[in-house]
């Protein structure tokens, strides 16, 4: 093994510094010191949104008066119960279980049980699915 030369490792320390502040920090930190020494009354003022990415505060107030001055109740329709029923008694007809009829329609199981108990958000693309795959009419007149 004469081509070989020993093995070492290299111990020495890696030191991460911190970026250093840049010109204008100094510039400005130069002249505060400068003004504390000379006798100046210094004033600091803190910004409170300072490099964040909020809007002003004028446009929050507008906007939650906007909302504190509305009156009608805003929520989501939900699956009628009428459709949840027909829903389910076209799969029981079919002896189908939910899980078998989401894998029907390539949807979760989930989304079949949240149809079944009213409290999904009706999709006419999903009403449509489950309208050709139990082979019942759900929605419209009968």
């Amino acid at each position: 093994m004469a081509g070989i030369g020993p093995l070492t490792q290299d111990w020495e320390p890696v030191v991460i510094r911190k970026k250093a502040p840049t010109a204008a920090a100094k510039k400005d930190e130069k002249v505060v010191n400068a003004a504390r020494r000379a006798g100046a009354e210094i004033e600091s003022v803190k910004k409170s949104n300072a490099g964040t990415n909020r809007a002003a505060s004028s446009s929050t107030s507008l906007n939650t008066r906007k909302l504190d001055e509305e009156t009608e109740n805003l929520a989501h329709d939900r699956v009628p119960t009428e459709l949840k029923k027909a829903i389910m008694h076209a799969r029981m007809e079919k002896k189908l279980t939910q899980a078998q009829l989401a894998q029907l329609i390539n949807e979760k199981p989930q989304i079949i049980q949240e149809y079944e108990s009213g409290k999904a958000i009706p999709n006419q693309q999903i009403i449509g699915k489950l309208e050709r795959a139990l082979g019942a009419k759900l929605r419209g007149k009968k």
